[in-house]
């Protein structure tokens, strides 16, 4: 993702929604933004594990 801040990918995640939305849409859509970028900072510091190894783990589905 860019550079930009919290507040500006907030506030144009927020003008993507329908205008009909509703606050919990808007928490809802904030709410993804933060998992997903977690999961970028994670990926960053190295904190991931390997498809094969959760397979191995886990076992296939």
């Amino acid at each position: 993702m860019s550079d930009a801040t919290a507040k500006q990918l907030a506030l144009r995640a927020l003008e993507q929604l329908p205008e009909d939305a509703t606050l919990e849409d808007a928490m809802e859509r904030l709410y993804l933004l933060e998992k997903i970028e977690r999961g970028r900072a994670d990926i960053r510091e190295g904190r991931v594990v390997a498809h094969e190894d959760v397979v191995a783990r886990f076992g296939p589905r």
